[in-house]
């Protein structure tokens, strides 16, 4: 089963020539906040997704987001990045999550209310990890889909669901793909040559001690968002206290977590 999803990924149309600019702009030390705009400002859809995204309620704002300028000076370069990767990547693909009882709707609410837990846990005090946990939140799930595409190719659907409504959903995957979610999705983004640090913090968000010394906050923080908002997108008071284990484990700042789930939740 692996191998099928190894050639899935393979066989992965290269990324726009969009997403490639707002690399290029991310990795250039001598680019600008003005670059990034200007790339971005040239795509109207993308343009109008990050706004979208930006203006949420889950993050916060009191005033509208109306420009892409005022998005990157609230957000920051590398937080933009991630709603921008974010929207270029899941138009790539073809979404059907039926394997995992969800709907695209749900699999969408999903990755934005994870990635908003993440931003305002990190926002006050850990403002530099956006960087690389901005797209690697957003992206991190995206591996689902071709888990469930295989399932699907493969008549395995019912069996699948399930396992999952019956146990846990990673040991589920294991079990039926030998992958698990966070190890599909960093192929993808290795395979497209994202930067190490994006794919290190993916692949390692379900076993941190297992990640670089300078990844190890991010995979921790990653872990704790995708604990505390579970596959079908509503935070409940058990993955709460899951959740905060976890906080307590690593020794994160449980105000700053008590805080942004507040925030996501109101």
């Amino acid at each position: 089963m692996k191998d099928k999803i190894l050639e899935k990924i393979k066989q992965l149309p290269p990324l726009p020539e969009s997403a490639i600019q707002i690399e290029s702009i991310y990795q250039d030390p001598d680019s600008s906040f003005n670059d990034m705009v200007k790339v971005l400002e040239k795509d109207p859809l993308l343009t109008a997704d990050i706004l979208k995204a930006a203006n949420s309620p889950l993050y916060g704002f009191s005033r509208e987001i109306n420009s892409v300028a005022r998005a990157v000076s609230l957000f920051g370069m590398g937080a933009i990045r991630g709603f921008a990767l974010a929207s270029i990547v899941k138009n790539s693909f073809s979404l059907n999550l039926s394997p995992y009882g969800i709907s695209n709707d749900q699999f969408a609410a999903l990755s934005k209310m994870q990635h908003a837990l993440m931003s305002n846990m990190c926002m006050k005090k850990h403002r530099a990890l956006l960087d690389v946990l901005s797209p690697a939140a957003f992206l991190v799930e995206i591996g689902k889909v071709l888990i469930a595409q295989t399932i699907i190719d493969l008549g395995k659907e019912a069996e699948f669901k399930a396992a999952i409504a019956s146990g846990d959903i990673e040991a589920t995957e294991i079990e039926f793909c030998t992958v698990d979610t966070a190890e599909v999705s960093a192929t993808i983004f290795d395979h497209w040559r994202f930067d190490s640090n994006l794919v290190d913090t993916i692949k390692s968000c379900t076993n941190p001690a297992g990640a670089s010394e300078e990844n190890r906050l991010a995979c921790q923080i990653l872990q704790i968002v995708r604990t505390a908002v579970p596959v079908a997108g509503a935070i409940t008071p058990e993955s709460i206290e899951a959740a905060k284990a976890l906080v307590t484990e690593y020794a994160i700042d449980e105000a700053l977590f008590d805080e942004a789930i507040a925030t996501v939740m109101a």
